[in-house]
């Protein structure tokens, strides 16, 4: 039985070009450690917060793949999951597939093109680490469809808009799933202003120990700030691109 409920997000990995090059960055700047990569999974290495699971780093398999992260929404039924982002006018990117016996795994994109993953859980459970330093706290879906955004996730995953969270404002609607003990992300509806051809996609945040040394650390390591701090009712936060082109958010503690 999975440790999260279905439809909750439950494992971010990213995928990069130089994988020592990621783990040296996310090492300093996210305080991780890593495992041996697994050759039959193609280098593929989980990052420890603590020794605690925290997400997971592969190298990038060839030119189509981007250097990005992405989330992963945990599921019951791999097929029931398929079959219902098919319904829903969704995308199968690829799968789904058995991984050994660590689980199931599809990628897939919405109707607005954000990429996402679906998980059913075998001996691999996903996050061991989460709202504490260094682990995953939150997700975001900037979207320029939000009504279609939240009746796809709705049809698919359950998720429900929590219009009475004190994180709601206008074009934020937080999101729920039944039996999450909290909201699990929410979806932002993308301005206006910006570019129509570039498709909607999912921002994963990670707690960091605190706002100011992690700024420094990572533009030390080569990294850059694309969204400079800023506090929220959960605390400071801003999203950092790593040195090789992956984007993520961070927060820190209220």
């Amino acid at each position: 039985m999975s440790a999260f409920v279905a439809g909750a997000p439950c494992w971010a990995d990213a995928s990069l070009p130089d994988l020592e090059k990621g783990k040296r960055f996310y090492g300093e700047v996210l305080g991780w450690t890593f495992t041996e990569g697994a050759p039959e999974f193609g280098g593929y290495t989980q990052a420890l917060r603590n020794g605690k699971k925290a997400a997971g780093l592969m190298p990038v398999q060839d030119a189509s793949m981007p250097t990005a992260w992405g989330i992963y929404f945990a599921t019951d039924d791999i097929g029931r999951t398929e079959a219902a982002v098919r319904a829903a006018g969704g995308q199968i990117v690829a799968g789904p597939m058995a991984v050994a016996d660590l689980g199931s795994m599809m990628i897939a994109t919405d109707p607005a093109g954000a990429v996402f993953g679906a998980w059913q859980a075998g001996e691999h459970q996903g996050f061991e680490t989460v709202d504490e330093p260094g682990g995953y706290i939150w997700m975001g879906l900037h979207t320029p469809d939000p009504d279609g955004a939240d009746a796809f996730y709705e049809q698919v995953f359950g998720f429900q808009g929590a219009a009475d969270s004190s994180l709601a404002r206008p074009g934020l609607l937080p999101w729920r799933v039944p039996g999450a003990p909290r909201e699990i992300g929410c979806r932002i509806a993308r301005d206006e202003g910006a570019p129509s051809d570039v498709p909607a996609s999912f921002t994963v945040c990670f707690l960091v120990d605190d706002m100011a040394s992690a700024v420094r650390t990572a533009t030390g390591l080569g990294g850059s700030v694309v969204v400079e701090p800023k506090e929220t009712s959960g605390g400071p936060f801003a999203v950092f691109r790593d040195n090789q082109g992956a984007t993520f958010g961070v927060m820190a503690p209220k």
